[in-house]
């Protein structure tokens, strides 16, 4: 039977209601500093809403700080893991949120990192299976940001290695997936083919080339979504910016790659 809470969650993360998603990732300010300074904050968060953001992903002490009515087309999703870039281990990640915490904030979502190789994956992997536990009794639609990223990873672009960490995602109970993109983009096909669960391609073109033409081949190969931060908050246009991508996630004719449902959450 489906949970009425987590797809009515699941509904407002796709605004446009079609399944596809534009989320922006503005979690950076844990990892490796101030997105933008505290003066534009604001103004970033206006020029997402109108440029047509599905949602965008803040920690719980930044979401605190939102007023409302501010993300009135935009869902919420908060991001329960951190690590920084001076720690010892920098693929370490640990829990500093609670899907609880995200319930009373209103959030749509929580999201939850894991690197694959890293010196710490068993522990994250018992994170995002206590926040999927979580999740199940809330009625949380759960995004599992799972990157193959430490130094047992030759290449983090390997399709197969892809394939595999998308569907540890799915097996450990996660409703949306985030994943770095395989190399050549066209291979990510191979990726979203191995999915039980919609596929979300994290960043832009790691050559720093064009980001349009990037989320295009993504969407044609059947990726359901883009998860695009850094390229877009320190666009000199981030309303422009993300006007242009939203019509590419959102195309009628987005992605070729047939995709099952979610069934545990309705989504389409």
């Amino acid at each position: 039977m489906t949970d009425v809470g987590k797809s009515l969650r699941m509904r407002r993360l796709s605004a446009v209601g079609d399944g596809r998603y534009l989320f922006v990732p503005l979690d950076h300010s844990v990892s490796d500093g101030p997105v933008v300074p505290q003066a534009r904050w604001n103004g970033l968060l206006s020029a997402l809403v109108d440029g047509g953001a599905d949602a965008i992903v803040v920690h719980k002490g930044r979401a605190r700080m939102i007023a409302p009515g501010v993300l009135r087309h935009c869902a919420l999703v908060v991001h329960l893991s951190a690590g920084t870039v001076y720690a010892a281990d920098a693929d370490a990640k640990v829990l500093v949120g609670e899907v609880e915490e995200a319930v009373r904030l209103g959030a749509d979502a929580v999201s939850v990192h894991v690197n694959l190789g890293s010196d710490t994956e068993h522990r994250q992997l018992t994170d995002l299976g206590t926040v999927a536990a979580a999740c199940d009794t809330w009625n949380m639609p759960l995004l599992a940001m799972i990157y193959p990223r430490g130094p047992r990873i030759a290449d983090p672009h390997d399709p197969a290695l892809l394939a595999h960490a998308v569907n540890i995602a799915a097996d450990l109970g996660a409703d949306l997936v985030k994943t770095s993109v395989a190399l050549p983009v066209d291979r990510m096909a191979e990726v979203v083919d191995s999915s039980p669960l919609p596929v979300l391609a994290a960043g832009g073109p790691p050559d720093g080339s064009d980001l349009i033409g990037h989320a295009t081949s993504l969407m044609l190969a059947g990726c359901r979504g883009l998860a695009v931060g850094r390229r877009i908050f320190t666009s000199p246009s981030p309303a422009s910016l993300v006007l242009r991508l939203a019509a590419v996630v959102h195309a009628a004719d987005a992605g070729t790659a047939p995709h099952p449902p979610t069934i545990a959450t309705g989504a389409a």
